[in-house]
């Protein structure tokens, strides 16, 4: 294992030998781990919300109903062309190609009502993760929820999935918020997926603190 944060011509690379290297759209446990991602969300409408990480969209095209606008982002250009295709109907969405943390687009006036972070910060140094929390935390509305999705099996990436939601919440602790929700599923997975399951957390923040 190494601590730098993986570099983006490695998920260009993955998406060019196969345009969908996590099985996304056929993973019994991806949807499970989806319809777990959108349970945890606030009641209510959301405003204005951002996605990082969206990968060929299948939870952005889930996610956008609920919002009010979404943006969502990944570092790998072939991704986001089956994204946007994907959810081209959605007028809410918009894309953006970037790099995290470095290119982490500018909050909308009001900050973000939500940020979505999944399966993203484990490819990351915990440098990046402490960069990348205080961006996201900076740009989010003083009443706002921040949703974090971290697989816990063994990698070659710079953290643990346990490490990573660890790093984040502790920054984002620093910002005002707190974390309100974690849970774990999608253990004994039976569709390729490694079975070790992912950790979901929910952060949240309020005016009043």
């Amino acid at each position: 294992m190494t601590r730098r944060s993986w570099p983006g011509e490695v998920f260009d690379r993955l998406y060019a030998a196969d345009p969908d290297p996590w099985r996304y759209e056929t993973s019994d446990y991806e949807r499970a781990k989806y319809a777990a991602t959108l349970a945890a969300l606030p009641t209510g409408p959301i405003g204005d919300a951002l996605e990082l990480a969206c990968s060929i969209g299948v939870m952005t095209r889930q996610l956008a109903p609920r919002c009010r606008s979404l943006l969502s982002v990944d570092g790998a250009a072939s991704a986001l062309e089956r994204a946007a295709t994907r959810c081209a109907e959605l007028r809410n969405v918009s894309f953006r190609h970037a790099r995290l943390p470095e290119e982490l687009p500018a909050a909308p006036p009001g900050g973000w009502s939500l940020a979505v972070i999944s399966e993203l910060l484990y490819f990351l140094s915990p440098d990046d993760i402490d960069r990348l929390a205080d961006g996201v935390a900076a740009g989010c509305a003083p009443e706002a929820s921040i949703l974090l999705v971290n697989w816990l099996g063994e990698t070659d990436t710079p953290c643990t999935g346990e490490e990573a939601a660890t790093f984040f919440l502790a920054r984002a602790r620093e910002h005002g918020f707190h974390c309100t929700m974690t849970t774990r599923g999608g253990t004994g997975a039976s569709d390729g997926r490694p079975s070790e399951g992912y950790r979901l957390d929910r952060l949240d923040r309020h005016p009043s603190g």
